[in-house]
């Protein structure tokens, strides 16, 4: 199995290399490795008493946010290394001043490993969700370097625990700590003679509910809104829920405003988008607040606005569930609005929750939208019930980050 690991990476990065001919997000994959080891040797040093954290992506980026911040106020002669897999992450929070240093994570080969390892030389690893990468969990355990895991989430359905599932089992075996987000994943892994294991929750909670108390102000949004029109704001749309936005735009049109923020925001599929509105719109780039107020529709082509934008909304409505599953829907949730989205949310506790105190509700077609919609916004006492059940959500889920912290403060005391 060793073997077949490595030539699957292999095989995958030769793949990446192959489609940054012609794919931007795998061109940023490719040459953002070129120099990375040249950087850490020229900005790292290795004797710094130092802890890495390491994110896939973006959204697992939101999730290390509070616990990396958190922990750095508390041991501030710490220094912070951060990693990211995708581009999304990297190029979005290469700027990140809550780390000391921030690098692409190179491939998982041996040699990588052992060369990252040895030039970083980090008192703690700290994986952020998943991303287990076998090499680097080996040369960790080489070196005697403990690795915690944190908003961890198990579901049998996975590779884990199948049974061809044993060889994948062990690199979680060779994890020292997990802080996972629900019982189920702790007797999951109890059941695999897994123990060190504690229920701390989603860290996320605790990164939404920051942005939501500190969110700022923003002029031209106050204009576009009207108190007497619902706000729907669709946050990380795909096609599939475009089409139904716009079917809803066609039949509410004069009693509802419409912020849309495409998951991708490139100029092609903004275009594509915008070809297919039938209401006024404007493009958030575009606007001011002269000409916001003459429009119904406005689309968001920009990143990083929308976890702050959803306090001017009335409903939420979250893209991803007509496709691999559904985007963020605890930033909406944050600021207690109705969260609506598509059928593939099975593996989303918080959705699964949600739905169960009907305070977030599934849709699978334009039928079910619409009368969600209708069922929502017609009768004041039972939207301000949905507000209050989705507060008293949020409120029961927060603290995960100061469970995390205790926990690697612990580490790094016995290790010192």
């Amino acid at each position: 199995m060793n073997i077949l690991y490595n030539l699957a990476i292999l095989l995958y990065t030769l793949s990446i290399r192959i489609a940054a001919a012609w794919n931007s997000k795998a061109r940023k994959w490719v040459d953002g490795r070129k120099t990375v080891f040249d950087e850490i040797k020229n900005k790292v040093n290795p004797q710094e008493k130092k802890v890495w954290f390491h994110c896939a992506s973006l959204g697992e980026f939101e999730q290390a946010r509070p616990v990396i911040e958190l922990f750095r106020q508390r041991n501030p002669t710490f220094k912070i290394l951060l990693t990211f897999f995708s581009p999304s992450g990297f190029e979005v929070r290469k700027n990140y001043l809550g780390a000391d240093y921030i690098f692409y994570l190179p491939a998982d080969t041996a040699a990588n490993a052992r060369q990252f390892i040895e030039l970083v030389n980090p008192a703690l690893a700290v994986f952020t969700k998943y991303d287990f990468w076998f090499n680097y969990l080996q040369e960790l355990q080489k070196n005697r370097i403990q690795v915690v895991v944190f908003s961890a989430i198990f579901r049998k359905e996975q590779y884990f625990f199948k049974k061809y599932g044993s060889w994948f089992l062990k690199i979680l075996e060779d994890i020292d700590a997990f802080y996972v987000q629900d019982e189920a994943s702790r007797k999951l892994l109890k059941k695999k003679k897994i123990e060190n294991v504690f229920v701390a929750g989603d860290t996320r909670i605790d990164r939404v509910m920051q942005t939501a108390a500190s969110a700022g102000r923003f002029p031209i949004i106050e204009k576009f809104i009207d108190e007497n029109k619902i706000t729907i704001i669709a946050g990380s749309t795909w096609k599939e829920d475009e089409r139904l936005l716009l079917e809803l735009m066609k039949k509410r049109k004069g009693n509802m405003k419409f912020i849309i923020a495409p998951h991708e925001t490139d100029k092609r599929k903004i275009e594509k988008l915008v070809a297919e509105i039938e209401l006024p719109f404007l493009l958030y780039s575009q606007a001011n607040e002269i000409n916001i107020a003459s429009v119904d529709v406005l689309i968001i082509d920009s990143i990083g606005l929308l976890s702050q934008l959803y306090r001017y909304g009335d409903v939420a409505y979250i893209g991803g569930g007509f496709g691999k599953g559904i985007h963020n829907i605890l930033e909406p949730a944050a600021f207690a609005l109705p969260v609506i989205f598509g059928p593939k949310y099975d593996k989303f506790n918080e959705a699964k929750e949600l739905i169960n105190q009907s305070a977030a509700f599934s849709i699978d077609k334009y039928r079910s939208l619409n009368n969600k919609i209708t069922d929502l916004f017609f009768d004041k006492n039972k939207v301000a019930s949905f507000k209050k059940r989705i507060s008293e959500y949020m409120n029961s889920k927060k603290g995960a980050t100061e469970i995390v912290v205790e926990g690697l403060e612990k580490i790094i005391a016995n290790t010192k």
